[in-house]
């Protein structure tokens, strides 16, 4: 019945999507659905809930502890773009149906993007570790944009959450343009390389024909 109301949700939208249409592409009866899953709000809220769950333990279950903070970013994007690649209704539900059909559904998806951000904030400052910096205690913007910082060179904490940000940013806007594309115009390895690429290199080294590489 999940995969039915994923399949649905994903492909006709959350208004067009019927209970009957979602018991029959389950193979059940319409009561049976709602004996389970109740209202189709409450389904659609299971259906973000699962696909949101899916996703992060994708990304999190790629990334192997110990690797250095780059490789670890490659494969937690790699993870992202595949999983959105493979998954595109559930991809549909998450970045399009939920954030336009009201608070609730919104928010579930707001809580699943704050872990992602997290976790990729973690990868940054280890990143900054490894490059002998670190990310230290944000001051404040009271404070001056001088005394925020650290040390020459190294990320106030601020900075980095506002770096992970934009770059979970990125990679959505990437992943919807490469499910959009439609399938194999553009491969979960290309975008996961483009985003690498711009976010580890930097525009303008990128420019210049740099190009990121595992060590």
């Amino acid at each position: 019945m999940m995969d039915a109301a994923v399949r649905t949700f994903g492909q006709r939208g959350y208004r067009a999507a019927s209970m009957d249409e979602i018991a029959e592409l389950a193979g059940v009866s319409k009561p049976l659905v709602y004996l389970y899953l109740h209202s189709k709000e409450d389904l659609f809220t299971a259906c973000i809930r699962r696909e949101a769950d899916a996703l992060l333990a994708a990304v999190a279950g790629a990334v192997a502890p110990g690797l250095p903070a780059d490789r670890q970013l490659w494969a937690g994007l790699a993870a992202f773009f595949t999983h959105a690649a493979e998954h595109p209704d559930g991809w549909a539900v998450l970045h399009r149906q939920a954030r336009t059909h009201g608070e609730p559904f919104a928010l579930e998806v707001a809580a699943m993007r704050d872990k992602i951000v997290d976790y990729v904030a973690v990868l940054l400052a280890a990143a900054a570790r490894d490059t002998g910096t670190d990310a230290g205690p944000d001051t404040g913007a009271d404070a001056g944009a001088d005394a925020a910082r650290p040390g020459p060179g190294a990320p106030a904490e601020r900075d980095v959450v506002a770096l992970a940000q934009a770059l979970v940013g990125a990679a959505e806007s990437l992943a919807g343009w490469m499910n959009d594309a439609g399938p194999g115009a553009v491969s979960a390895k290309e975008a996961a390389a483009t985003l690498m690429n711009f976010a580890w290199v930097g525009l303008g080294d990128l420019m210049a024909g740099e190009r990121w590489s595992p060590r």
